[in-house]
């Protein structure tokens, strides 16, 4: 019986669990099927979400063009809206081989659509074609060509200036807030990262170059100084420059975690650093120590020290010579280490008082200057042997390069001094050098100074940009010229250094060219892309969405119309405009008490600021001169109306030296 009773339950056991595992594979399966539901809903947000950035393709001749556009910061949405950071991206292929094309120079801008419908094919090339003739009509809302000039002030901040488009009572874009004030300042590759050393509060700012925003503020030891980043920017160095023997070094800073990763001790007095092609080692210069230190950058650990002179103050590696140079202040000495073996090669004797050394671009010449002798040495790596002794301005301090000329700044006086480097090491050659006047004032006339550069190639070719914190002024110089051709205020700020950050397309990646831009207003725009090389051009799409969380904007209140009787424009000659103002409301003429007139050369290296003469019903002029050859904006203004330069749409001038200039595209006759 009790066997019989025995499986009796064994059996009711098992029919239990069979009925509940028929339950459980039906719960399953239910749950299977609400979680097929859910990911498919999921998967078709992300997919609504993805098609408001969905890439767009353009091909002609084997040559494909890809575009897409998507917002920086994603926050509630993934639509792109107005006021806010956009990345826009073309990534170009090759279509027969499948393979990246790269080291191009495409040319794009953001223009916002006349009519409802896509711009044809027709449209868009004429659109391209007035923004390369400087047109009267049809001027980009956003120009992916441009770039922005910073400068680190006395402040602690740093103010970051539009040369073209911020246009109105100020050209400044933002300042960006700092703790305390900056003192050296180096920016990422990709130029979406600024790093800013502040030694009064012993940090380093990590600024983002895309929202202006400080990201994070890092402990980054005593007094740090001068930055530096490797060649792969895996790591960013910095010098402490602290007055304890036992704090006085680097500290190294990983830039992907944004922690610190070592702090070394070096020696004593300011450092300089300086890598190996490969970032192998880095070299740090202790100048009360008067020692090089050499460090594994693998391990992170110093490996060597060498005494290589008296006080070092600069540290420069050559690529050509594969060897790290050190120039010394106390005994003049300029001394060759091997990159790899860190020994003394040689030491090449000038004078006391070296104090700033660089490199040409390819590594073959090396430039140190004197404060004490008021001079230029410049040296051969190929035969460590001093070749030239130039003779510059009073305290010269800093060195900057363009292609053709070494650009010298001396703190004692106004002037730049400019050295020919493109025919160095030719026999019997002796040194060119002139002079400009960067200012009115010796830069040591203020007492703000930084290890940062004052002198910056501009992302022209042949130009640089000059800080003068003395004139409170950024001057910009254009090779060629006897003075600077154009001045930049930083609004009674001193500019202890300056920056060119180029915003215009640059590759990222073999065959993607990328920028990063703000959307302006609501609406649609066409995205014109040219490339010369094949000639491609085309109009892709682009929509900005209303924002909800900005003011709107005041409607202006008077409409501006150009009369172009007179089309030619000269150099030289005066060039009268007329233009009419009328009242969008009813069209009629409209007479205004304050028509000011702004005019400038682009890249706002000029400018003329006047009164309009009213001439009678609604019609206005002035006059004006253009100085040279280039493209002339032209931006109006009424403040007894509210109405801002940057609130009326420009009108764009081309001047040329040729007897006839020719007639702008969209000019009326």
């Amino acid at each position: 019986m009790r066997s019989k009773s025995f499986a009796s339950a064994v059996a009711q056991r098992d029919e239990t669990a069979s009925r509940l595992s028929i339950v459980c594979l039906k719960l399953i399966a239910i749950l299977v099927s609400l979680l097929a539901v859910n990911s498919a809903q999921v998967h078709a947000q992300q997919e609504s979400s993805r098609q408001s950035v969905a890439p767009q393709r353009y091909t002609l001749e084997g040559v494909a063009v890809e575009f897409t556009v998507e917002p920086v910061a994603r926050g509630k949405t993934s639509d792109l809206l107005e006021g806010t950071e956009a990345t826009v991206r073309f990534k170009i292929t090759d279509t027969n081989a499948n393979k990246a094309i790269t080291n191009l120079r495409p040319a794009a801008w953001i223009a916002r659509r006349t009519e409802s419908k896509a711009t044809d094919a027709r449209g868009c090339r004429e659109k391209v074609q007035s923004f390369l003739q400087a047109s009267f009509s049809n001027r980009p809302d956003i120009d992916l060509n441009s770039y922005f000039i910073l400068a680190l002030n006395h402040e602690p901040n740093i103010s970051v200036i539009d040369p073209i488009s911020g246009l109105g009572t100020t050209k400044l874009y933002t300042l960006v807030l700092l703790p305390a004030p900056g003192e050296d300042w180096v920016m990422s590759r990709d130029k979406k990262r600024l790093y800013v050393s502040m030694p009064l509060v012993n940090q380093v700012a990590v600024v983002d170059t895309v929202s202006w925003k400080v990201l994070t503020n890092i402990a980054a030891g005593t007094k740090p100084a001068r930055l530096a980043l490797q060649h792969d920017e895996k790591y960013l160095w910095v010098g402490n420059d602290s007055a304890e023997e036992s704090q006085s070094g680097v500290t190294v800073i990983d830039t992907t975690t944004l922690k610190v990763a070592a702090q070394l001790n070096t020696g004593a007095g300011h450092h300089e650093i300086a890598f190996t092609g490969d970032d192998r080692y880095a070299f740090i210069t202790n100048k009360q120590a008067g020692t090089l230190s050499v460090i594994d950058v693998r391990q992170l650990v110093r490996v060597k020290d060498l005494k290589t002179g008296s006080l070092p103050t600069a540290v420069a590696f050559s690529s050509l010579g594969k060897a790290v140079y050190v120039a010394h202040e106390g005994d003049g000495t300029i001394t060759a280490v091997d990159g790899l073996r860190h020994e003394i090669l040689t030491a090449m004797k000038a004078q006391p008082g070296l104090h700033a050394m660089r490199f040409v671009p390819d590594g073959r010449y090396g430039f140190v200057v004197n404060r004490a002798a008021n001079a230029v040495y410049i040296f051969d790596v190929s035969t460590n042997r001093l070749i030239h002794a130039v003779t510059v301005g009073p305290t010269p301090d800093q060195i900057t390069f363009t292609k053709d000329f070494a650009y010298v700044r001396s703190s004692g006086n106004e002037f730049i001094t400019m050295i020919k480097i493109t025919e160095l090491g030719k026999a019997g050659y002796e040194v060119a050098v002139n002079r400009f006047p960067a200012g009115q004032k010796a830069p040591q006339e203020s007492s703000y100074t930084s290890l940062a550069d004052a002198v910056v190639p501009a992302p022209e070719a042949g130009a640089v940009l000059v800080a003068n914190p003395a004139d409170k002024m950024i001057y910009f110089y254009s090779e060629g010229m006897a003075a600077p051709m154009g001045s930049f205020q930083n609004y009674r700020r001193d500019p202890k250094a300056v920056l060119a950050l180029d915003n215009s397309l640059s590759e990222t990646s073999p065959g993607l060219y990328t920028t990063t831009v703000r959307l302006r207003g609501q609406g649609q725009y066409d995205v014109a892309f040219l490339l010369d090389t094949p000639r491609m051009v085309n109009c892709f799409d682009l929509t900005v969405k209303e924002n909800p969380e900005l003011a709107k904007p005041q409607e202006v209140s008077i409409k501006v119309e150009q009369l172009l009787k007179d089309s030619k424009l000269r150099v030289g000659e005066s060039y009268k405009l007329r233009f009419k103002v009328t009242d969008p409301s009813n069209g009629q003429p409209k007479a205004v008490k304050d028509m000011g007139v702004l005019v400038f050369l682009a890249p706002g290296i000029w400018q003329q600021r006047e009164w309009a003469n009213p001439v009678g019903d609604g019609v206005y002029e002035m006059s004006f001169v253009p100085p040279e050859a280039g493209v002339y904006y032209v931006f109006f203004q009424s403040p007894s109306l509210g109405v801002r330069y940057n609130q009326i749409p420009s009108l764009i001038l081309h001047a040329t030296k040729d007897a006839a200039a020719s007639k702008p595209t969209g000019s009326q006759p």
